[in-house]
C-alpha cells in the first residue's frame, strides 16, 4: 500500500507539473492577458501627455507655426530649453522649492512617526480616537481653510528680523507649517498601520532589556519601518512639490515663489509660445523624475509589503 501511494503522489505531481508547463507553452489565460492589455493601454495613455510635451519642447516655435503642432517637420533642438531656464528664473525658484520641501518632508515624517508609533505600539484611551482624527483631517478639502488661514497669518505679529512684511505672510515658515499640517495626518495613517504589522516580540524583548520609550522608537521602530517611511518620503516630495496653492495664497514676492510658479515668467503679453512652455514644464518635472529613481527601490518594497501576507 505504501509503495501504491507513493506511485500515485508521484504521478500526480508529474501530471500537475505537466500542466503548468502545457499551460505556459500556450501562453497566459485570457484574464491575465486582458489585465496585460488593460495595463498597457493604461501606460500609454498616461506616457502620452509627457511624450507630446517633450516632443513639442525640442521643435522651435517657427516650425510648430509653420507646420502645425500635430506635425514632424523642422528642426529639433534644446533652446527652447536655454531659452525657458533663462527667461523663468528657474535656478532662484529651484530654490525656494528645495526650501520649502526639504524641511517640510523631514518635519512631517519625523512627526508622523512619533504619532503613528504612540497609537499603533501602545494602547491606551484615546489612541483610537486620535488616529481617526488625523485621518478626518484628509478629507477637509484645503481650499475652505484659506480664507481663515490667511487671515491668521495676517494678523499674527512677528519681528522684523523673522518677517519683513512684519507678518506670517511671505515667509518660508508659513508654507512649511501649512503643508506640514495637512500632510502628516495621511503620513500617521498609513505609518500606523505598517508599525502594527511590527512583531510585539521586539517591543516585549526591549522592555526587558531596560530600553525606555525614546530608545525603542529610535532604534527598534523607526529602522524597521524604513520603507514604509522611504515610500512616503518619495510621495511628499512629489505633493509639496507640486504644490501651487499655499504658496500663491501666502507669499507675496515673486523671488520667494516656488518651481511651480516660474512657468508664469513664460507666457508673453500678447502671444503664447507653448514650445517654451513645454520646455519649462519638462524642467519642472526632472526633480520628481530624479527623486523616484533614487528611491525607486525602497518605494516599491514599501507599497507591496505585506502583500503576499494572507
Amino acid at each position: 500500500m505504501t509503495a501504491a501511494s507513493d506511485a500515485l503522489t508521484t504521478s500526480a505531481i508529474v501530471t500537475g507539473q505537466d500542466k503548468r508547463e502545457a499551460a505556459g507553452r500556450h501562453g497566459p489565460r485570457p484574464a491575465r492577458l486582458w489585465t496585460y492589455i488593460f495595463l498597457i493601454v493604461m501606460a500609454l495613455i498616461w506616457l502620452l501627455p509627457l511624450a507630446w510635451s517633450l516632443f513639442t519642447s525640442l521643435r522651435p516655435y517657427a516650425d510648430t507655426a509653420k507646420y502645425g503642432y500635430f506635425s514632424f517637420g523642422g528642426t529639433f533642438n534644446v533652446q527652447n530649453y536655454i531659452d525657458a531656464w533663462n527667461q523663468g528664473g528657474f535656478s532662484t525658484y529651484f530654490m525656494n522649492s528645495v526650501i520649502y520641501v526639504v524641511p517640510t518632508v523631514i518635519l512631517t515624517l519625523f512627526l508622523a512617526s512619533m504619532m503613528a508609533y504612540a497609537v499603533s505600539r501602545y494602547s491606551w484611551t484615546f489612541s483610537l480616537t486620535l488616529l481617526i482624527m488625523f485621518t478626518a483631517g484628509n478629507l477637509l478639502p484645503p481650499q475652505v481653510l484659506a480664507t481663515p488661514l490667511f487671515e491668521a497669518f495676517r494678523l499674527l505679529k512677528l519681528p522684523y528680523w523673522m518677517s519683513d512684511s512684519g507678518t506670517l505672510l511671505n515667509t518660508y515658515i508659513s508654507v512649511i507649517a501649512v503643508n506640514t499640517a495637512f500632510q502628516i495626518g495621511f503620513c500617521t495613517f498609513v505609518l500606523a498601520n505598517f508599525m502594527k504589522a511590527l512583531p510585539t516580540e521586539l517591543s516585549e524583548a526591549a522592555k526587558v532589556d531596560g530600553a525606555g520609550v525614546w530608545r525603542h522608537y529610535w532604534s527598534i521602530v523607526l529602522p524597521l519601518s524604513r520603507p514604509a517611511l522611504a515610500a512616503l518620503a518619495t510621495l511628499e516630495v512629489i505633493f509639496i512639490y507640486n504644490d501651487f496653492f499655499w504658496p500663491l495664497l501666502f507669499i507675496q514676492s515673486g523671488n520667494r515663489l516656488p518651481v511651480t510658479t516660474a512657468i508664469n515668467n513664460l507666457k508673453g503679453e500678447w502671444l503664447t509660445n507653448y514650445n517654451l512652455l513645454a520646455a519649462g514644464a519638462m524642467i519642472t518635472v526632472i526633480p520628481t523624475l530624479v527623486i523616484y529613481l533614487l528611491l525607486q527601490r525602497h518605494f516599491i518594497a514599501g507599497l507591496t509589503l505585506g502583500a503576499s501576507k494572507g
